[in-house]
């Protein structure tokens, strides 16, 4: 009986080491798996396609590789929709170059406009009483509790020329006729703004909670004005919570569809939207998924910058 028990927590002892040692490896390697499924395997797939042909069939494009003869391996790799893109880049209808440069656009200064906006909100929050601190961030998260696509669909009613915002201008005699909103890039902002503003107050917000109040008042007794104290004390450290909210903002926005298929018009030409006519209405996968590839060396640029500013953001502090 006692080398039984001196068996079991001698195996215990092995297993609590074994977990002690290889603990942080599997903790590790949980992030790194759940990476390679829903990322890596998902974009080697997205990168093959878009190195094969178009054909009429299941699935509509050829096949990566094929083996004649039982024993002869082909590799059939086509780079002509690359090509295709280049040209069209270099033509004077460059749908693509369009799209992608509306796209970069629009999600550069739907981003500074949620920076502009969610600051000051962020910064509210974050100096407000605990009680008040969170009915505030219940309000910010709120929305998300209804579909997205409802939430966007209610704008239409909003901004449509029999909207609210039109009946009550008019009912003000502020103008003599509706202002055309929808179908424009101006709604296509506001729809935007108004659905990726709390992806920028959070991490705004819990940067600037955890602000060490005794800056600002030392920053106070050495005689700086509040807004020396604001950009080189609160701005300063809340730079981290900028970097992450303007990388959480940014990097959806470039392939957003809904809202730009919803309120924008026909001059507002997204990658999403190009994205979308040629998985579903060319039906030609492998140029879709040139274009989606072409899209996330695009995006590559900016989230390495943003991560190498966060880095940097986040180390030692005065």
């Amino acid at each position: 009986m006692v080398s039984m028990i001196i068996k079991s927590l001698e195996a215990r002892s092995i297993f609590d080491r074994f977990i002690l040692r290889q603990g942080r490896r599997i903790v590790i390697s949980l992030p790194m798996i759940w990476g390679a499924l829903f990322l890596l395997i998902p974009l080697i797939i997205v990168i093959k396609i878009s190195l094969a042909k178009s054909v009429i069939g299941r699935p509509p494009y050829t096949a990566l590789y094929e083996i004649v003869d039982s024993y002869r391996f082909i590799l059939n790799l086509d780079f002509s929709n690359y090509f295709f893109l280049l040209k069209d880049g270099l033509s004077t209808d460059n749908i693509y170059i369009q799209a992608y440069l509306n796209s970069l656009n629009i999600a550069f200064f739907s981003t500074i406009l949620c920076l502009v906006i969610g600051y000051p909100i962020a910064y509210y929050i974050a100096r407000s009483s605990l009680a008040k601190r969170n009915l505030l961030l219940m309000l910010v998260i709120l929305p998300f509790w209804t579909s997205f696509l409802l939430r966007i669909y209610a704008w239409i009613g909003m901004l449509n020329n029999t909207g609210m915002i039109n009946s009550v201008l008019l009912w003000l005699g502020v103008i003599s006729e509706p202002i055309a909103m929808m179908q424009t890039t101006f709604a296509v902002y506001i729809g935007i703004v108004y659905a990726y503003l709390p992806f920028m107050i959070l991490p705004l917000y819990a940067n600037l909670v955890k602000l060490d109040g005794r800056l600002l008042e030392a920053s106070a007794d050495l005689g700086a004005r509040p807004i020396v104290t604001f950009f080189t004390v609160t701005f300063w450290h809340s730079l981290p919570g900028i970097i992450a909210g303007c990388a959480l903002v940014f990097i959806p926005v470039i392939g957003e569809f809904v809202i730009p298929e919803l309120l924008g018009g026909a001059n507002t030409i997204m990658i999403g939207r190009q994205l979308w006519n040629e998985f579903f209405a060319n039906r030609d996968w492998p140029v879709a998924s040139a274009v989606a590839t072409v899209m996330l060396l695009i995006i590559i640029f900016p989230i390495v910058f943003l991560q190498s500013k966060n880095v940097s953001a986040s180390g030692p502090k005065i």
